[in-house]
């Protein structure tokens, strides 16, 4: 079967790269001038390196046919480095766009090889193969959901969507820190809007389920099947409210009857700092009123055997110890299915505070927003008394990072800058080193972990 697969995959690249690569050599001699000597001498010039091309694609996939199917997909994902150096010299902006559709046309690896049981976990009823996920921001149209689940994240969030279609903030928007591993973005929630993202949701959900009912592998009844309405992964829909809206829970009312049946999870969004205003909505009393009308609208819709989609509220690190123990009464009092922590950072910590890029107005996300979310998500979690499900987000660039967040009391992560720097080699590279972390401290799952610095 791994060779099969192989010889398949070998087959498709020649079908992508070396008939590609002939019709283009075929445009360009054709322009050469029409002379006898010259079309001969272009046109043997082109069969000599297609031929040549084909023949080193041949002799590797002799030698590919007699690897496992493992060792190969470790390879796909180890040659996407290559690419990075080519993203890091586009501009911020399209170098993202065209990521994102790369990922829809499945113009990246699939990870083929299965997720190790150490990693795997429930949440909510639903199951992961692994914590790690990606970030909304990402993928803000749901454009490529299929391929970044297949990439290997154990879930993916898309948005922030709001309910009009909006630009967001004038362009540039989004500013690269290399040296220092982090972004400085002022985005705005641009969003194609929720019925654009509902019908592509809901074309993703019709096809899957349509391969599910003409798939003819046999399934046991006593079979734990991972994943959710995404397939082989969990979706999250990340909501957000317009920036001309004067009625914000009206915004994220209008998201939850559009998206939520399209939804493993729900995301109110109060947290950016790039919607003036959004960041109020916080406090007690406006985070309560909202909650409450998100519920009820979730609430009232019509919901099959699996019950609605869990609702989470997104924070920011830039809290006081005040505002935190608003938030967790107001999650405890509601009931709150999950909290995420947290949103981008409008401080500046070193070393970002000498980057001459430190006086762009946005949020600053990566490495430098690593200690103050992990932070804050620790406080969320003793002061939830470690009853709600957090997600720990901003700054995970490691195995390492990603264990230290779920010791803070994160029970998944997410991450986003450093899988725009690191590409797709970072997600087995991250999972591998959080399954070593595991079983060096002696945890037999992610959820001994969960809190374990807070004990």
């Amino acid at each position: 079967m791994a060779a099969w697969s192989s010889r398949k995959l070998l087959r498709d690249v020649i079908l992508k790269s070396v008939v590609p690569y002939q019709l283009s050599a075929v445009r360009c001699f054709s322009s050469a001038p029409q002379s006898a000597p010259k079309i001969g001498h272009y046109s043997k010039k082109g069969r000599l390196w297609t031929g040549a091309t084909i023949g080193l694609l041949i002799a590797g996939g002799a030698y590919v046919s007699t690897v496992d199917e493992a060792t190969f997909c470790g390879w796909l994902f180890s040659a996407t480095k290559l690419v990075n150096p080519f993203f890091a010299l586009l501009d911020p902006e399209f170098a993202h766009n065209l990521g994102v559709s790369a990922a829809a046309r499945g113009w990246v690896p699939r990870e083929k090889r299965p997720d190790v049981p150490i990693l795997g976990l429930e949440v909510w009823g639903r199951k992961f193969s692994n914590p790690v996920g990606l970030a909304a921001g990402f993928d803000k149209n749901a454009e490529a959901v299929d391929g970044l689940l297949a990439l290997g994240f154990g879930f993916v969030e898309v948005g922030s969507v709001t309910p009009v279609p909006q630009d967001g903030n004038p362009k540039p928007r989004i500013f690269r820190l290399r040296n220092e591993g982090a972004v400085i973005n002022r985005c705005g929630f641009n969003s194609e809007g929720i019925v654009a993202v509902a019908k592509r949701l809901g074309a993703q959900h019709g096809k899957r389920k349509l391969d599910e009912t003409s798939s003819t592998s046999p399934s046991s009844n006593n079979e734990v099947k991972q994943g959710g309405k995404a397939g082989p992964g969990i979706l999250g829909v990340n909501l957000g409210k317009n920036k001309t809206s004067e009625d914000a829970a009206a915004d994220y009312v209008q998201g939850v009857h559009t998206l939520s049946q399209y939804a493993d999870y729900l995301v109110i969004n109060v947290s950016s700092p790039n919607t003036p205003g959004l960041r109020m909505l916080q406090g007690r009393k406006q985070l309560k009123d909202l909650v409450k009308k998100v519920q009820a609208a979730r609430d009232e819709m019509q919901w099959g055997e699996e019950g609605p989609p869990p609702l989470l509220v997104k924070i920011a690190p830039d809290l006081s110890k005040e505002d935190l123990e608003d938030i967790a009464a107001v999650a405890l009092a509601l009931h709150l299915d999950g909290l995420i922590v947290s949103n981008t950072t409008i401080s500046r910590p070193d070393p970002v505070s000498k980057s001459p890029l430190a006086s762009e107005t946005g949020g600053l996300s990566g490495k430098p927003l690593f200690n103050l979310s992990t932070e804050i998500l620790k406080e969320m979690y003793i002061l939830t008394r470690g009853k709600i499900p957090l997600i720990g987000c901003g700054g995970i660039s490691s195995g390492e990072d990603a264990y230290k967040k779920i010791r803070a009391g994160a029970t998944l992560v997410q991450l986003y800058t450093a899988f725009a720097y690191g590409g797709p080699a970072l997600i087995p590279q991250i999972k591998a080193e959080l399954a070593e972390c595991l079983e060096r401290d002696g945890f037999k799952s992610i959820l001994d972990a969960v809190g374990a610095d807070c004990r």
